[in-house]
């Protein structure tokens, strides 16, 4: 998979053995364009795969970026596509290898931006974006974006959050919740 913007822009990173279903390189440019300039912002990344999501993120100027993967077998792969953005730009990513349910309930970290990108036929988009909300998880005036298959309804208003933008990639959906 490519990095498709920022200072790491055309290097690669490695899919990981496993279950994955990589977020295509035209729908991570064109979410990243919609995010705008990281520069300085915190950035989550759930159900990481590869960690790409959230290289793209330190890639872009985020300064604070972490993720969580709970596939064992990802994780040698995870480590070396992230350790990138350490050796190349001095930003190391905090990785979290666990539930992404467990993590959300424990973690105590705010974050100006959040990417759920669940496998397409997990259930629970809206419980997990009310747990993040309730667990103060997003920082003031941050956004959660939530990457799911079509067929999968999401409802205007969840919790405290409201949704601000939907993109559609195929059969793949975005949404912007803020």
């Amino acid at each position: 998979m490519r990095i498709t913007g920022g200072q790491l822009s055309g290097r690669y990173t490695k899919c990981p053995e496993g279950i994955i279903r990589p977020a295509m390189d035209r729908m991570r440019e064109s979410v990243f364009a919609v995010i705008g300039d990281l520069s300085g912002k915190s950035f989550l990344d759930l159900f990481s795969g590869s960690g790409t999501i959230a290289i793209e993120a330190v890639s872009r100027g985020a300064v604070r970026v972490a993720l969580c993967e709970k596939d064992k077998i990802k994780i040698p792969t995870i480590l070396e596509n992230v350790s990138m953005t350490e050796n190349d730009m001095g930003v190391k990513i905090q990785c979290h290898f666990m539930p992404v349910e467990y993590y959300i309930k424990r973690c105590k970290e705010s974050f100006d931006y959040i990417f759920f990108d669940p496998p397409f036929p997990y259930k629970f988009h809206k419980e997990l974006i009310e747990s993040a909300f309730d667990n103060n998880m997003l920082a003031q005036g941050g956004i959660i974006l939530v990457h799911r298959p079509e067929e999968h309804y999401m409802p205007d208003i969840i919790g405290g959050v409201h949704r601000i933008d939907k993109r559609i990639y195929g059969r793949s959906i975005v949404d912007f919740y803020s």
